[in-house]
């Protein structure tokens, strides 16, 4: 926030009110003044409390008062005075800079202008016209990263998060609701994907270990050009959803990785329920108990090996091949045929995305 918007409304107004006013920052320095010689002075008398002070205060002939709407207020706006317009005048004021610090927010704060882009709260054509009066590098090579906080700590996710990433000209911590928080990353071109994971790794691990706030990450994939951040961010939103379905044990999945799992989770339900119900039109999956399920598991997990599968379950050959034919005999398909493998692994996918019902981006 500049001070020399707080200095601008502080000048105009020392002559509708015939007392000395002005602004405190978080360093209790005077920042901004009715009279030029007190800038820059050191007031004492003030600690950190004096921020979460919720109305007005005095402190050696001055009355205080603090003004913004972030959360975290670092600025206090003082009238000199004690009296009850002192305090009046104070109230005034504090509408008056909240406002315009907002206002000023808004328009000039790339954070903000990222998460408006995120959100599709920019027009396409009104992005490159912001980003040039922003000094924004619109073309820089960046990924998007949705972390999302499954439990609740004293800790602040999102402070958390911007100390690990203190470059806010290149990189932008934004809070999108209470459990999302996404990181918008600038990377080199030659980038891949491994080395992404391993930094969204080194986050969880930081979150879990120092913080004890468990939390999964979705990765976008790399965009070139600040116009296609909204689309890495929605990617990342349905890789944890997919993830979520298909994926359960991991706290990092990426876009990019998830395979038939991202065409199974585009596809209508509609279409999904005719696919199995063509699938298995001699009985229905869930003829199929557990035994014989983990059992198809372990021999997909395998690579469709009669025998190393029958090694891993410690059973006789004899007996997985027994097995695999009752499979046969209740679902028409025969896991040992690459073609009916592929076509039952994609049913029991199908099957798990219909149960888990994902929400859809």
């Amino acid at each position: 926030m500049s001070v020399r918007l707080f200095q601008g409304i502080v000048y105009q107004m020392r002559e509708v009110i015939a007392r000395a006013i002005g602004v405190v920052d978080e360093s209790f320095n005077v920042v901004a003044c009715s009279d030029l010689s007190r800038i820059g002075q050191s007031v004492e008398g003030l600690s950190s409390d004096a921020f979460e002070m919720s109305g007005s205060f005095v402190v050696d002939g001055m009355t205080y008062r603090t003004f913004g709407a972030d959360p975290h207020k670092s600025h206090l706006l003082f009238v000199e005075g004690t009296d009850e317009e002192a305090s009046r005048y104070a109230a005034l004021l504090a509408i008056s800079l909240t406002n315009i610090k907002q206002y000023y927010d808004e328009k000039y704060d790339r954070g903000n202008f990222v998460k408006n882009i995120l959100l599709d709260n920019i027009l396409p054509g009104d992005i490159y016209l912001k980003a040039h009066e922003l000094r924004f590098n619109s073309e820089a090579a960046r990924v998007v990263m949705l972390i999302r906080v499954q439990n609740h700590s004293d800790v602040s996710t999102y402070d958390v998060v911007q100390n690990l990433f203190p470059e806010k000209n290149k990189d932008f911590v934004i809070s999108i609701n209470e459990t999302d928080i996404v990181l918008v990353k600038e990377i080199r071109p030659d980038t891949e994907s491994k080395d992404l994971e391993k930094l969204a790794r080194s986050i969880v691990d930081t979150l879990g270990s120092e913080f004890y706030t468990h939390a999964t990450i979705g990765i976008g994939m790399m965009v070139e050009s600040i116009k296609d951040l909204a689309r890495s961010f929605k990617e990342a939103q349905v890789a944890l959803e997919v993830g979520k379905v298909f994926d359960t044990e991991k706290t990092i999945v990426s876009y990019d990785n998830l395979g038939i799992a991202r065409l199974i989770y585009q596809l209508p339900t509609t279409l999904c329920e005719m696919f199995l119900s063509e699938v298995f039109k001699r009985g229905s999956i869930e003829s199929l108990d557990q035994e014989t399920l983990f059992t198809i598991q372990r021999f997909f997990e395998n690579n469709l090996n009669v025998s190393e599968t029958s090694r891993k379950l410690f059973v006789h050959r004899n007996t997985l091949v027994y097995r695999l034919e009752k499979i046969k005999r209740l679902t028409g398909l025969d896991l040992r045929e690459f073609d009916d493998a592929i076509v039952f692994k994609v049913a029991l996918m199908v099957q798990k995305y219909l149960k888990a019902n994902p929400v859809k981006y």
